[in-house]
């Protein structure tokens, strides 16, 4: 998806982030207009989205639902090799929610050791073969259900709505979403060889290298990748209609409080008298934000080459849109 960059965008971009985001990029859709900006790249170059990926799965599964291949009850288990396991009983619906009572990590994946080797070298620690991930997923015991945010939910819901449709995840993103879409520069590599050559590297808080989130098993909570114009293309879709599974959208459940309720993956915020339905994403070296207003036909999207949180300068940008 092609758009010329906005100036004035790219002004107030400059402004607001500040010298902390040296690589960032931004694009705002409001009355039917898509105006797009990148500082220190290019419009075509692609950024990590991080959990904003957990967004696009939400998609993915309530565009199944709709094609009558999963139900919301329908279970890890019938759809994946976790047969007798903990895992097995848990929901489609419950995993969309973050409310299967999964660990946000198998504990059999060493969570603190990768951590330690993000923190210190700024390793990939998400780079595991979808066996590898199920195997561990064998092992996990359930917690409570409640609200309980789990990386390793949305893996294994991208994965059992990909196996449904009798595809891998990858070619399900591109099969359902980013061909229709017309998204090019979308999609989620399995491997390093797998990133396109516009593909940009980001840096942790302190400026350093950190290298690419990439991996197949990871792909539905954090994996997938995208330009700026083509994350715009697919706010415009959200807002239009177009894109699959939008019902993903509307929030079926609290979250953490009334104000704050969740739908397949997206959160929706009650502030200021406005529903701002929206998702994050963090990695090693990327801070993502996608916002919606709904009501307004208003979006905006933020993504950072920099692991600084941009979360309160969509949500700023996104309530000036629609005033």
């Amino acid at each position: 998806m092609t758009f010329s960059p906005d100036e004035v965008l790219a002004d107030a971009l400059r402004r607001r982030i500040g010298s902390r985001h040296p690589v960032a990029a931004a694009a705002t859709v409001s009355a039917g207009r898509i105006g797009v900006s990148a500082l220190g790249a290019t419009l075509d170059a692609d950024f990590e989205l991080g959990s904003i990926s957990k967004g696009i799965t939400g998609l993915l599964y309530a565009d199944a639902i709709e094609r009558g291949e999963v139900r919301p009850e329908s279970t890890l288990g019938e759809l994946l090799p976790l047969h007798g396991s903990a895992a097995a009983g848990v929901t489609l619906a419950a995993l969309s929610t973050h409310t299967s009572g999964l660990p946000s990590i198998p504990p059999a994946a060493q969570p603190l050791r990768r951590s330690l080797r993000l923190w210190t070298r700024g390793s990939n620690p998400y780079g595991q073969t979808l066996d590898q991930v199920l195997k561990q997923t064998r092992t996990v015991t359930l917690s409570t259900p409640r609200p309980r945010y789990s990386n390793l939910g949305f893996q294994l819901l991208g994965h059992a709505v990909a196996s449904a449709a009798g595809r891998s995840y990858t070619e399900l993103l591109r099969d359902r979403l980013t061909e229709p879409l017309g998204l090019t520069t979308m999609y989620a590599p399995s491997r390093p060889a797998d990133l396109r050559p516009a593909a940009i590297l980001g840096r942790d808080r302190r400026g350093r290298a950190a290298e690419a989130w990439t991996g197949e098993a990871l792909a539905p909570a954090g994996g997938i990748r995208s330009s700026i114009a083509d994350a715009a293309g697919l706010a415009r879709a959200l807002l239009d209609g177009s894109a699959p599974g939008t019902a993903a959208l509307d929030p079926v459940r609290n979250y953490t409080g009334p104000a704050v309720r969740i739908g397949a993956g997206w959160i929706t915020l009650e502030t200021r008298g406005r529903q701002i339905t929206w998702h994050n994403g963090g990695t090693g070296g990327f801070r993502t934000w996608i916002g919606l207003d709904r009501a307004a036909a208003t979006a905006v999207v933020l993504l950072s080459a920099t692991a600084v949180s941009v979360d309160r300068h969509g949500m700023a940008m996104l309530r000036e849109l629609g005033e």
